[in-house]
């Protein structure tokens, strides 16, 4: 079982406590999205756990707990992009880049990944306007770092309005080709790999590698171990993601960026916020009467050897 910490919020950065208060004890639960009186109770112990892929923009309050991992292979997706509080009202960026540094000292350059992502287009943030501040990333990160993964904003339902009041635009498919071969270019004189993510649209026109943010290869290289894993199906088409369980909760990110495709409302937030308790099975939530537990089996990856070449 591979561990997803969190697509749909900041697990790292606001709710490490409870995540291992939940390992502790051997469980969670978590609510079905489509249908939020299904929920399901998932074992959730060491020796089952083959490998947890952390999402974050900025993991400062995990980090001197992750011992307490112990074996368990890990890395981190980490979202840095060049935004101000206008977009992401609550990150200081110099402190990120900070961090972001500091954790791949602690953890190694192979276990963080760059998320340049996504790419938000407007009046005020041109293409030129990224190709600039990708480069001073680059440079600043390539020594902290095997790759970068990109990927241009999407216009969900929850970010349209607010994407459209700062003038956010969708480019053509040219415009965004010429984008990505320049940032290309730019990563790799800094040494980095660079992949798209869920931009299929792009891939019969350029050479580039597809990305897998949940990779089931990366942690058994981290692992020592083979592991092999499916395609999720839960996910879009165009995703190559492996398949995992995701332990986050919808509207609970405190960081308010403005394309956040997991919040709707500010009073959402909130509202759910206030539920949190660290000792609770259910992140931000409470179980109702009318809720439905149900066990969640989830099958382990298959074959599982040692990897040969990490001997």
């Amino acid at each position: 079982m591979i561990i997803s910490a969190s697509r749909r919020t900041d697990i790292p950065a606001f709710y490490s406590d409870w995540f291992f208060q939940r390992l502790d004890e051997g469980c969670f639960f978590v609510r079905n999205p489509m249908n939020p009186r299904q929920v399901s109770r998932v074992s959730f112990t060491k020796e089952e756990i083959e490998g947890i892929v952390f999402w974050t923009k900025n993991p400062k309050n995990l980090m001197p707990k992750l011992n307490r991992l112990g074996s368990i292979p890990y890395y981190f997706q980490f979202t840095l992009t060049p935004y101000g509080r206008d977009l992401e009202p609550g990150l200081d960026k110099d402190q990120v880049v900070k961090t972001f540094k500091e954790l791949s000292g602690m953890i190694g350059k192979k276990r963080i990944v760059w998320r340049y992502d996504p790419i938000v287009i407007s009046p005020l943030m041109d293409a030129n306007y990224h190709f600039s501040q990708f480069e001073a990333l680059a440079e600043e990160l390539g020594s902290f770092t095997e790759k970068c993964i990109v990927s241009f904003v999407d216009f969900y339902a929850k970010a349209r309005k607010k994407l459209e009041t700062i003038g956010a635009v969708d480019p053509s498919l040219e415009e965004k080709l010429a984008i990505l071969r320049k940032l290309i270019q730019i990563a790799k004189a800094n040494g980095l790999g660079i992949e798209v993510c869920c931009e299929a649209v792009l891939l019969g026109e350029i050479q580039v590698t597809r990305a897998r943010c949940v990779d089931a290869t990366l942690l058994g290289e981290i692992a020592g171990e083979n592991l092999a894993a499916e395609k999720d199906p839960n996910q879009r088409p165009e995703c190559r993601c492996h398949v995992s369980v995701d332990v986050g909760a919808y509207d609970t990110c405190l960081w308010g960026c403005v394309y956040c495709y997991a919040n709707g409302s500010a009073a959402q937030v909130q509202k759910k916020v206030k539920n949190y308790r660290q000792d609770s099975p259910l992140l931000c939530s409470e179980i109702g009467a009318l809720d439905v537990i149900t066990e969640r089996a989830v099958k382990p990856l298959k074959p599982r050897t040692r990897s040969l070449f990490l001997e």
